[in-house]
């Protein structure tokens, strides 16, 4: 009697195997049977971000202001390479800058960049029109001005330089600041286009025509 109560005790304290298991089938996977800990696995339960401080946010500014102002607008090369790393980081600014643009430092300072990435914008847009003109009138010359192989001209070239010499008398009533970068993309290109195809403009004396 004393073995058999033993035996009945023991077998009551082990654990019991599932039905499914005691018939040789795999028991169930841990996600249907806890379907609350697989609904906090797959949420993440804060998110971080990067805070940048006020100097910071200044420092950024005039260090992004001196690299484009600094570089040479008139070279489209330099402009392909770069052009679309510093979108990333304008881009960038854009975001980091929002706290502190009720600041008048800080607000100051991003009005200046927009208004530098505005006028660059101009000024390629123009520079590079000027650099299709005076490339159209190299070709309607001829292999090495001979007149051999030679393209059709373009005929309303008087139109197209009208118009550039507007923009570019435009552009420096509305951004005078940036007078030394206007001059060195549109000013340069109109004197190029000069020396193909003869038209006037304001600052023409400039370049001894």
């Amino acid at each position: 009697m004393a073995l058999r109560a033993a035996r009945t005790l023991l077998r009551a304290s082990a654990p019991r195997i599932a039905n499914g298991a005691a018939r040789g089938l795999a028991p169930a996977p841990l996600w249907r049977t806890q379907p609350a800990m697989a609904a906090v696995a797959g949420t993440r339960s804060y998110i971080s971000v990067v805070k940048y401080t006020r100097d910071d946010v200044l420092e950024k500014l005039d260090a992004y202001r001196a690299e484009v102002f600094s570089t040479n607008w008139a070279d489209y090369l330099n402009l392909v390479y770069n052009g679309p790393f510093w979108e990333c980081e304008f881009e960038k600014l854009t975001g980091i800058v929002q706290p502190y643009l009720h600041e008048p430092e800080v607000g100051q300072k991003w009005a200046e960049v927009q208004e530098l990435m505005d006028v660059l914008y101009q000024c390629e847009d123009v520079r590079d029109h000027l650099n299709e003109l005076a490339e159209l009138c190299t070709r309607a010359s001829g292999f090495m001005g001979t007149g051999w192989a030679a393209e059709e001209k373009v005929d309303n070239m008087d139109a197209h330089a009208a118009l550039c010499a507007e923009a570019y008398e435009a552009i420096l009533v509305k951004h005078p600041k940036f007078k030394p970068k206007i001059e060195q993309t549109i000013g340069h290109g109109l004197a190029v286009l000069r020396q193909k195809h003869k038209f006037k403009w304001g600052t023409m004396h400039r370049y001894f025509f």
